[in-house]
């Protein structure tokens, strides 16, 4: 049994809060899901009944049993409720996008220190297989030194009326919504660029949002390019990597948001493992051939979250890498207005 159990509070019970955080919290015996918010709804009753029900923000934060924030709301109420959750003395845990600038960000880890609270961002998809994968093809040196990055992760998504998702407003759109995941695992790999040039577009019929992006991070000895499009009927194409030694493609997603949106626990075993159909092909003088996926497993962001609470374990996903993500996203903004390429 874990040393103590911290009580955890969601705001917002929709696909985030509902179909990735609850599973793992309720799965992992150093958390306990105490109460989330919905204003209007029931729904985290039917998940779990245990779980209390708050009908506002502020009636969640008031709850001094609650050790730690999942902030799971629309994309522009982030920077609000986290810097509420922190004032409140509440550890935080907020969905991408992080925050909506770089500057908002620097408000937000400043508060955290000065509180001593332990501040992250969901940054799950650092343990995807595809991810995990490539990261140790490139441990094991199995590409040589990196000359082309690419990564894409499209969709096929017709402009749907009423979504809010949809809407022209603040902090939405594509480079929010998939943008923080792709920029993230880049400078992960990578580590911080020399420059950014940026193109981003409206590409979908009656599209009122950005649906098109295509980020180019320069470094001295290779070029990182992650891209996305709503407007991609077949989404195979995930990772493309050329190195001075091989080259490995791939396609396909990670299986774990499939298998939670069927209900399935993280607790069921075997877990995250990707049908033979999205291994990668990696092409070498030493070898060419299909490469077995590594399993994904998004529990272990969880448990980091847990131990830096409890223990004072270093985060896994750092607040300075945090910050790396949203100055990217700035400057991808202003290099698609300005048609410029600009230094990191």
């Amino acid at each position: 049994m874990p040393s103590k159990i911290l009580n955890v509070g969601l705001i917002g019970f929709g696909l985030s809060g509902r179909y990735f955080h609850s599973p793992f919290l309720s799965t992992n015996p150093g958390f306990r899901i105490k109460t989330v918010v919905e204003r209007s709804k029931n729904e985290a009753q039917e998940f779990d009944p245990s779980i209390g029900n708050a009908r506002s923000v502020e009636e969640l934060l008031s709850d001094e049993e609650i050790d730690l924030v999942f902030v799971c709301t629309p994309n522009d109420t982030h920077f609000e409720y986290a810097m509420d959750a922190l004032e409140n003395g509440k550890h935080v845990v907020i969905e991408k996008p992080f925050a909506a600038t770089e500057a908002e960000g620097r408000q937000l880890v400043a508060l955290a220190k000065e509180k001593g609270l332990i501040l992250t961002a969901y940054q799950n998809r650092r343990w995807d297989s595809d991810f995990l994968t490539i990261k140790k093809l490139l441990s094991e040196g199995k590409l040589g030194d990196i000359i082309e990055y690419e990564c894409r992760y499209d969709r096929y998504r017709e402009v749907t009326k009423g979504s809010w998702k949809e809407k022209a407003v603040p902090v939405g759109g594509n480079v929010y919504n998939l943008g923080p995941h792709l920029i993230d695992q880049a400078l992960v790999l990578f580590g911080e660029p020399e420059s950014v040039t940026a193109d981003i577009r409206i590409v979908r019929p009656d599209s009122e949002i950005d649906d098109y992006f295509d980020i180019r991070l320069t470094y001295p000895d290779k070029l990182v390019i992650v891209k996305s499009s709503l407007m991609v009927y077949e989404n195979h194409l995930r990772y493309v990597l050329h190195g001075t030694k091989g080259s490995f493609i791939k396609g396909g997603l990670d299986p774990q948001e499939e298998t939670l949106r069927k209900n399935i626990l993280p607790n069921v075993q075997p877990w995250g493992v990707e049908p033979e159909d999205r291994w990668g092909k990696l092409s070498s003088e030493a070898f060419t051939g299909i490469v077995k996926s590594e399993a994904g497993d998004y529990m272990p962001f969880y448990q980091n979250v847990y131990d830096a609470i409890v223990n004072g374990t270093e985060l896994a996903v750092k607040p300075e890498e945090i910050l790396r993500t949203c100055r990217v996203i700035d400057l991808a903004f202003q290099s698609s207005n300005e048609k410029q390429v600009l230094p990191y």
